[in-house]
């Protein structure tokens, strides 16, 4: 695997095209949940469209593109088993077919485990409680709120959904008023850099081909931003690294297949009413081949997985030392030059 030397960000390849891709339980929940902001946040996606994306990847090709998922998963199962103390409550947010609660780590599974799994697809809700017949609860999720009572979970784990949040701050604030004192959150989101190569294809495409660009690819955070989030929503201790990821197909649109078959299809509300000339998607798929393509003539598509991690604030946790109360310089660890910031 190779490494990038900078913080927090480490880079593998994966090649898309070799990798191995009880009783049914479920209820649909509404609550009441009390206003969270005085403002209505922006609507950057058509709620509606999206859940039918989802649903239309649940029933048909999801299971063969989900090595994301199942990717995230991991990297999550592998944090929350460094942490050497037992959830016995956990929330899986937005579970697809169950993927995180098949990668639990097996010691949670020696002790009272409650497991509450919850996605605005009523298809991957139903296909996850059927993977994991030992979750408690399976409930389809609406209006982008939690299906749980406040203070009622001792972990919430996230994989590849949170992006798709109109209200981003708003969720981070449920999330951490559901946790107990001292609770987990652990998510993966798809960071900024993610497919910035068919973002560009795409839109040089249809600005020569069509004199305009309209939205097509998801928009998504950057690794600062979330972390700015985490703390505005109240956690302690937040962290946010990440992970790029290259991903090789023959070509654009044997990748735009496995973005349909993820659920990953274009719901923004600015989305162009009309259908999109073949040309355009021929022309990009050339660009693309033209800059992005390795000696053996498949393409690269570049992932950005950002990992978030904070705790529900509690009394027992560290807390930061005093500013000037440090015994050395952080300079002189690193062997390096400080250098002060200019007044402004």
């Amino acid at each position: 695997m190779k490494k990038r030397r900078f913080a927090f960000c480490f880079c593998s390849a994966y090649n898309a095209n070799r990798l191995i891709i009880g009783k049914l339980r479920y209820r649909s929940a509404e609550i009441r949940v009390a206003p969270l902001m005085a403002q209505t946040p922006p609507q950057i996606f058509n709620s509606t469209r999206w859940r039918q994306n989802r649903d239309r990847a649940a029933k048909s090709g999801f299971a063969q593109a989900a090595f994301l998922k199942e990717l995230a998963c991991t990297r999550l199962a592998e944090r929350l088993d460094l942490v050497k103390r037992d959830f016995t409550d956990i929330l899986d947010l937005g579970c697809h077919s169950g993927q995180m609660g098949a990668a639990l780590p097996a010691r949670f599974h020696q002790h009272p485990l409650r497991l509450t799994q919850t996605d605005a697809s009523d298809c991957f809700v139903q296909q996850a409680a059927t993977a994991n017949p030992f979750a408690q609860n399976s409930i389809v999720m609406t209006d982008e709120l939690l299906p749980v009572e406040q203070a009622s979970c001792d972990a919430v784990l996230s994989s590849l959904y949170l992006h798709w949040m109109n209200d981003l701050p708003g969720i981070f604030t449920q999330i951490r008023l559901a946790l107990r004192p001292d609770g987990l959150f652990l998510a993966v989101l798809l960071g900024g850099r993610s497919l910035s190569e068919l973002r560009g294809c795409l839109a040089a495409a249809e600005t020569e081909l069509c004199g305009g660009l309209s939205p097509r690819v998801t928009p998504m955070a950057d690794i600062r931003d979330l972390g700015s989030l985490l703390q505005r929503a109240g956690f302690a201790l937040p962290v946010a690294d990440a992970e790029m990821l290259t991903i090789t197909y023959p070509d654009m649109f044997r990748m735009m297949a496995d973005l349909r078959a993820m659920g990953g299809q274009n719901c923004l509300v600015g989305r162009v009413g009309h259908f999109t000339s073949r040309a355009v998607f021929l022309r990009a798929a050339e660009l693309y081949q033209q800059k992005y393509s390795d000696e053996a003539g498949h393409i690269t598509a570049s992932v950005e997985l950002i990992t978030l991690t904070g705790w529900a604030p509690d009394a027992s946790q560290p807390k930061p030392l005093r500013p000037g109360s440090a015994a050395q310089r952080l300079a002189d660890v690193l062997e390096t030059t400080e250098v002060g910031l200019k007044d402004s």
